[in-house]
């Protein structure tokens, strides 16, 4: 079974193991037991522990920008990807989210990535924004307020009441159309 296991395997358990158990839990050894296999799996692919949280945090990017973007860029054109991207986004449960950001606030390394995706994020929503019309300095402004609402979304532990979520979502794509 050894073999069979690829990179991608190993991280999407890392991108499970951290949303549930957080960072420090980001370990070859109860990585390989949770995933049935020796450690020499894990070090066939990943040089080290320290190569790992790098793989982790490129693939996390990927999985929560890069993919999320590619997606929104191919709907249908009568879709509004900002629309279609908030409903997404606050519909979701963010413990990875949640997760990195606590990482990031020890790591260095992990800390870079977030502000990697923070700042990728932002040009994205204030792009989309600029498409819809509005003014350069207007849609800046309005992508930093949407990025802070889903920020406090992200990391706060109330999640938002399922009774709620759709008047929150409605005025949260208002705000963004306005």
């Amino acid at each position: 079974m050894t073999d069979q296991l690829s990179a991608k395997d190993w991280l999407d358990q890392g991108l499970k193991t951290l949303a549930k158990r957080g960072f420090t839990a980001l370990k070859a050894e109860p990585l390989a037991k949770a995933m049935g296999v020796s450690r020499g799996s894990f070090y066939w692919h990943f040089a080290d522990i320290a190569a790992y949280h790098a793989a982790i945090l490129k693939y996390w990017r990927e999985v929560s920008a890069e993919q999320i973007i590619a997606s929104l860029e191919a709907s249908a054109e009568d879709d509004d990807p900002l629309a279609l991207l908030l409903r997404r986004t606050f519909s979701n449960k963010p413990a990875l989210e949640k997760a990195v950001r606590t990482w990031a606030a020890i790591d260095p390394k992990a800390r870079a990535a977030v502000q990697a995706i923070d700042r990728r994020r932002l040009d994205y929503v204030e792009s989309l924004l600029r498409r819809s019309g509005l003014a350069d300095e207007a849609a800046r402004a309005r992508a930093q307020i949407l990025y802070w609402a889903f920020l406090g979304f992200a990391l706060s532990d109330q999640p938002l009441p399922p009774a709620g979520q759709s008047a929150v979502l409605d005025e949260l794509v208002r705000f963004a159309s306005r």
